[in-house]
């Protein structure tokens, strides 16, 4: 049985204070606890032997309505790691299409994201 478990609570503290550690502050908004208007979905497990964590989340630069979902992984010993980075760009609107398209965007980072739990994926 593997470690790893879904963690459905809040996005972990540590995805932002180790990115900002790496690239300097201010320079991943979308990984903020503090920010409680993040768009969602997002997801993310923690390794309950090793302490390491992982996440999908929508990302975004200077245009706030362009997006894409990247994969972080936290190692135990400290650092970020980002993983597959180039997950499919989305729109974010409240359209029906643009919606559809940021599903199948996740679907795609999610299920990237279970292969490299399960320790079948190709990074």
């Amino acid at each position: 049985m593997s470690a790893w478990r879904r963690y459905d609570s809040p996005l972990l503290p540590a995805f932002h204070e180790r990115f900002e550690k790496r690239w300097g502050e201010g320079t991943a908004p979308f990984l903020d606890p503090e920010v409680h208007e993040q768009p969602m979905p997002r997801a993310q497990w923690i390794n309950i032997d090793t302490g390491a964590a992982l996440a999908v989340v929508p990302v975004w630069t200077h245009d706030e309505n362009r997006r894409s979902f990247a994969m972080f992984y936290l190692p135990p010993a400290g650092d970020i790691w980002l993983l597959r980075p180039g997950i499919p760009d989305y729109l974010e609107s409240e359209n029906l299409r643009s919606t559809t398209l940021r599903n199948d965007a996740f679907k795609k980072a999610v299920d990237h994201a279970r292969a490299f739990i399960e320790g079948s994926g190709n990074l």
